[in-house]
């Protein structure tokens, strides 16, 4: 209930004033809406740099991408040879240690 009643008064104040001070709040304005346009426009430039870096990025590292898919490809027929090689070795070794067995 306070918020709304402080709230009200501001309001009420703010409207004074501005009917009181009008030539004043025409040159705030007046000071303000450059300066806020400056600032603007130097952010939107600043914004709009940043997304052309990020889709040139972007173009870049799909450029890449299919180089990495054919290395990830080449890498994964890499270890399934190499898996078989492992278990094409480790097969014998088995089979000896079974005939060491029947021997003795």
């Amino acid at each position: 209930m306070a918020a709304l009643a402080g709230g009200l008064a501001a309001l009420v104040l703010g409207i004074i004033g501005i009917i009181a001070w009008w030539g004043y709040f025409v040159k705030a304005l007046m000071a303000g809406i450059p300066i806020m346009l400056i600032l603007g426009g130097a952010l939107a430039a600043y914004l709009g740099y940043e997304e052309l870096k990020d889709k040139k990025t972007e173009e870049t590292f799909d450029d890449t991408s299919g180089d990495l898919k054919e290395e990830v490809k080449t890498l994964k027929e890499e270890i399934k040879e190499l898996k078989e090689e492992k278990t094409g070795n480790e097969e014998p070794e088995e089979e000896e240690e079974e005939k060491t067995d029947a021997d003795a």
